[in-house]
């Protein structure tokens, strides 16, 4: 009597596969370096050592204001207006520290039927490091051009109150740059990483073999894939625990927090390596695959929050930034560290991600290459 045949076990080939492409990883300290170091360097660049180059007053003006004066024209060659539509939202940023403070400008008539200028401002104490020397700016500025002006502006036209002053959770530039940093080294690291990998192994005809074998397609895209989402969750938990206990990254909810963030990851890392497999498979060479990944990443890591928040650009540009996908991996992460947001309060985000996600891998089936 015959034995009978037992089936292949493809659970088995999957763990063997994860476990031979996650040794290949640290077999490459480049990748160590590059998906670690580099992000640490630029967090301590860009988060310990404050926001550079130099101050910058970000200003709201209140609904109601009189814009319609000599001192507002003067207010605009001092400090940056931003304009909003939403009141609600425009709160929101100066309890982020994002705005410098809220003015409102009235016009009242002195005794002599003249016009006269009442500023009143509201900041927090997010805002700490820049408000106070802003105050100052003005006085000095109004100050100096009622002197320079024979007939300019009296030093009584323009009379600035006492703010009004809320006490709130510091916003610290780290818990600006550190999940731009986050989004950073997964992007590069991970499309580098399945990239290289993929086109090397087809390219040796290893995949050709596998696809021959009785191990089943998906299992090799999973566990060569799951390998590098190992690592790069490594790499974020090694990043958060970093600026967590040595540069005071807020967390606002403690290991909650942390394990919505890996989520969010997690999310992210399935479109990337969807993006890392069509340049695999539509790359020639090599060395046509570091172009492909720089066209694809460096527009995202300038445009997307990475290093500055994207209202620094044209009011267009801004719209095109918000449907990059890591513009949605760094506000994300930004909502659920800071302002202690569930992932579930990042469905935005979330539905563009996935969006994202749906296109790439229709893709990835279309020009996927075994040989």
């Amino acid at each position: 009597m015959e034995p009978q045949q037992r089936p292949y076990n493809q659970a088995r080939a999957l763990w063997a596969i994860t476990k031979a492409s996650f040794k290949a990883i640290f077999s490459n300290p480049s990748a160590i370096i590059f998906s670690v170091l580099f992000p640490i360097i630029f967090i301590l660049i860009f988060g310990a050592f404050g926001s550079g180059g130099g101050v910058n007053y970000r200003i709201g003006i209140m609904p109601g204001s009189d814009t319609a004066n000599a001192f507002y024209k003067d207010l605009k060659t001092l400090t940056r207006i931003i304009p909003y539509d939403d009141t609600s939202q425009m709160r929101k940023d100066l309890h982020k520290g994002r705005l410098t403070a809220l003015l409102m400008i009235r016009e009242i008539k002195d005794s002599s039927a003249r016009p006269q200028y009442i500023i009143q401002s509201e900041s927090t104490t997010a805002s700490s490091n820049t408000f106070f020397s802003f105050q100052s700016q003005i006085l000095d500025y109004l100050e100096l051009k009622s002197e320079a002006e024979a007939i300019g502006p009296r030093p009584d036209m323009v009379r600035i109150m006492p703010p009004k002053y809320e006490e709130v959770r510091k916003y610290r530039q780290i818990d600006f740059i550190l999940p731009g940093q986050l989004g950073f080294s997964i992007l590069f690291s991970t499309l580098f990483g399945i990239a290289f990998t993929f086109f090397g192994l087809r390219e040796q005809l290893v995949l050709k073999r596998f696809y021959a074998s009785p191990v089943n397609r998906m299992n090799i895209l999973l566990g060569i894939g799951m390998s590098r989402l190992f690592f790069q969750l490594m790499n974020i938990i090694v990043l958060i625990g970093f600026g967590y206990y040595f540069l005071n990254f807020t967390l606002q909810h403690g290991f909650l927090t942390f394990i919505e963030m890996l989520l969010m990851t997690v999310i992210m890392l399935f479109l990337l390596m969807g993006v890392g497999l069509i340049f695999s498979s539509i790359a020639k060479s090599d060395t046509s695959i570091p172009l492909l990944i720089n066209l694809f990443g460096f527009p995202q890591m300038m445009l997307s929050g990475t290093f500055f928040p994207i209202e620094v650009f044209p009011k267009w540009l801004q719209e095109i930034c918000r449907v990059l996908p890591l513009t949605q991996y760094n506000d994300s992460m930004r909502k659920i560290s800071f302002e202690g947001l569930s992932i579930f309060d990042c469905w935005r985000e979330i539905g563009i991600l996935g969006i994202w996600m749906v296109i790439t891998y229709i893709i990835v089936a279309r020009v996927i290459k075994w040989e």
